[in-house]
């Protein structure tokens, strides 16, 4: 398959089988029910066993289509978040509110942020990925048009907020999308794209943003955003494979006509009508019930011991980055007399540290992984499910985050002092770059170890993850300016610098308890489970 979501029929006979919907030519109906019977119990394992079935039918070409495409709807997100910067005093000035006003629209944005994926993110596991992809885009697209048609403050508060539920979700479905086709030797390198996605918005938005600002006024930012939107959705219809283990196990169970790419429905089309009859007697028997989008499972796994401590370290990092990234425009138009534009360039390095991040510490993070697996016995096979019952898997993941957060802690003290002694432009540039690197490196490896712990709703958690350090960076964002006024710049960041590094004992306690507390998880899962299934015998 290439890159853009058309099929090869050479690697795949049955485009079924591609598009992660096989049915069994060979085999009768028996055949077909023991082939669902082994992959729901796999689903029902989670990590707690390995099997001899292939963890996902979907090609490498396939997964990294899969992907790419998840990583761009995860952009979407921060971009919007960042994009109209540039323009925050010609909309002061056109709506006549202060700029005070203005800037509550971004609070609002980042509050959104990390509320909307709560309820999504249940949805998406039980449901599938593409109907609430479906979803967040319709909600992304109205509420862009809005914007650009909006003349007053009030309508562009509350379409900013519709605007932030639209797209804040794609990071938790991006996320759960490679915990549905990437095994856990392989999901570092998987992960740093979808990453990479996320932390490009802040670092290309400002650029894009004071380009169209400029040139062709605010109006034109949510028209940009409309048309990159839609060009998405219209891939997306044609060729995006529903990949959620809940509905198509390792992709080998067809998923309910309505829930079919385009590309894919068409093919169907094709196959003989018996095993098509087949397929849709599999469907019946395993397809899932929509149901209200419920956010007590996402708010569950927030207060686990050890995702507690995990997500409260990668919102104390994230608030860091956005600390500096919202500081720029104002320092360096006080400090160096800088255009919008210009401005939006100097967040350019932002960028090339995150997608060099997203490239080398994936890399690093499933080398790591390998390492630590050979060195206890445990066997490394492609595509197939690994247990990690005994297996140290938070060691195997942070061990990588220390020296990272390290440098994270050094280079934010550097810029907040380079800010304040009003150096040459080229020193903050500079640090902002492996900034980036550093920031982005820290939460590829957290959110690898998320969807490590929780690779069947993998959704779910990262949307934990989002509330949390959404809501603490939005609160951070909030205070930052009183800080510096009161601090100074360099005390300000230094101190910035020093609560992130308390981040540190916290990853040290999960190392040492973390599979501790997950074996505890896992038996009261079984238990659970246990009670349920005499519950349905029972009756």
């Amino acid at each position: 398959m290439a890159a853009d979501g058309v099929f090869d029929e050479k690697t795949s006979p049955n485009p079924l089988v591609e598009e992660g919907q096989a049915v069994n030519h060979s085999g009768g109906k028996e055949k077909r029910h023991e082939g669902r019977q082994d992959a729901d119990d796999l689903e029902r394992r989670g990590t707690r066993a390995s099997s001899n079935l292939e963890y996902s039918v979907f090609s490498t070409g396939v997964k990294r289509y899969i992907v790419v495409c998840s990583s761009c709807a995860g952009f979407f997100s921060p971009l919007s978040s960042q994009i109209y910067f540039p323009a925050l005093n010609t909309l002061a000035t056109d709506l006549n509110v202060s700029i005070g006003l203005i800037n509550l629209t971004l609070t609002s944005y980042m509050i959104f942020q990390g509320i909307a994926p709560v309820f999504i993110g249940d949805f998406a596991d039980k449901a599938g990925r593409r109907p609430a992809y479906f979803v967040c885009f319709v909600i992304y697209l109205g509420a862009n048009i809005g914007l650009a048609l909006q003349n007053s403050y009030a309508a562009l508060f509350v379409l900013r907020c519709l605007q932030s539920a639209g797209s804040s979700t794609t990071i938790a479905l991006s996320a759960g999308v490679v915990a549905d086709v990437a095994t856990v030797a392989e999901r570092g390198s998987y992960m740093g794209f979808v990453t990479a996605g996320s932390l490009l918005g802040p670092a290309l938005g400002p650029v894009i943003g004071g380009l169209l600002s400029q040139y062709l006024g605010w109006r034109s930012i949510f028209w940009f955003l409309v048309i990159i939107a839609a060009t998405w959705l219209v891939q997306f219809l044609f060729f995006y494979p529903e990949t959620a283990r809940k509905v198509v196990g390792n992709g080998s169970i067809p998923p309910p006509t309505w829930n079919m790419s385009l590309s894919s429905y068409l093919k169907a089309r094709k196959i003989p009508k018996e095993d098509l009859i087949a397929a849709e007697e599999m469907q019946d028997s395993t397809s899932r019930k929509l149901s209200f989008p419920n956010p007590l499972p996402t708010l569950a796994i927030v207060f686990q011991k050890d995702t507690s401590l995990l997500l409260i370290s990668n919102s104390i990092m994230f608030a860091g980055f956005y600390d500096v990234a919202v500081a720029i425009t104002s320092i360096y138009q006080t400090i160096y007399g800088l255009t919008d534009l210009q401005i939006g360039l100097c967040y350019l390095p932002f960028g090339a540290g995150a997608a060099l991040a997203a490239l080398v510490n994936g890399q690093f993070l499933d080398y790591n992984y390998r390492r630590i697996a050979i060195r206890l016995g445990v066997p490394v096979v492609r595509n197939r499910h690994t247990d990690l019952k005994n297996f140290p898997i938070e060691k195997a993941r942070l061990q990588m985050a220390f020296p990272l957060i390290g440098g994270a802690i050094c280079l934010v003290i550097a810029f907040g002092w380079c800010v304040d002694f009003e150096t040459h432009l080229a020193a903050p540039t500079v640090i902002t770059f492996f900034l980036g690197f550093c920031l982005t490196s820290s939460f590829n490896t957290v959110s690898t170890l998320l969807i490590d712990l929780y690779p069947d709703t993998a959704a779910t958690a990262t949307a934990a993850n989002n509330i949390t350090r959404c809501l603490l960076g939005a609160g951070a964002t909030a205070v930052l300016e009183p800080m510096l006024n009161a601090m100074g710049r360099g005390w300000c960041y230094t101190f910035i610098a020093f609560v992130m590094a308390s981040t540190t004992p916290l990853l040290l306690l999960l190392i040492r308890y973390g599979p501790r507390w997950r074996e505890e998880r896992r038996l009261r899962q079984d238990e659970t489970e246990t009670q349920n299934l005499h519950h349905v015998i029972s009756h």
